[in-house]
């Protein structure tokens, strides 16, 4: 089942994104909490998920950016595309790539941007059957 994400996925969510860079699982603290709710209270920051047996097993972040350009159409930014290495090359990245093109569309965004730091040709070519293009624009990247 694909989904928006709920409340209380946080540890769930945490636990899938500890295979995503090799993140430690943070401490569930006063200061993650208030992120939390900021994400869960946004209208346009949306978390989609895809659930096996009652587990996370995919995700990825799908941001909509109001813009004044292109007739004021918003577009689409996505970011953090994960699946947990047991449950890969099912569908499921497939199927929270779709959940979230289908919100850009239904907010009437005109393009859709996905950021991956892999150079894996596996990712990269995932990410081309998905529908998504390398030549359109280059992405640049600074650190802070």
């Amino acid at each position: 089942m694909v989904r928006k994400v709920q409340k209380n996925d946080l540890e769930n969510l945490l636990k899938l994104y500890m295979q995503l860079h090799d993140n430690p699982f943070p401490e569930i603290n006063e200061r993650i909490m208030s992120v939390w709710e900021s994400i869960i209270n946004d209208e346009n920051h949306h978390i989609i998920v895809a659930e096996e047996e009652g587990r996370l097993v995919s995700s990825c972040v799908c941001v909509i950016i109001p813009n004044l350009t292109r007739g004021q159409r918003p577009y689409a930014f996505i970011e953090n595309v994960i699946t947990d290495k047991d449950y890969r090359n099912r569908g499921f990245a497939s199927a929270c790539l779709n959940f979230a093109k289908e919100i850009a569309i239904g907010k009437k965004c005109y393009k859709m941007m996905l950021l991956t730091g892999s150079k894996e040709s596996s990712t990269l070519n995932f990410y081309e059957q998905a529908g998504y293009n390398k030549n359109d624009k280059t992405a640049f990247i600074q650190w802070l």
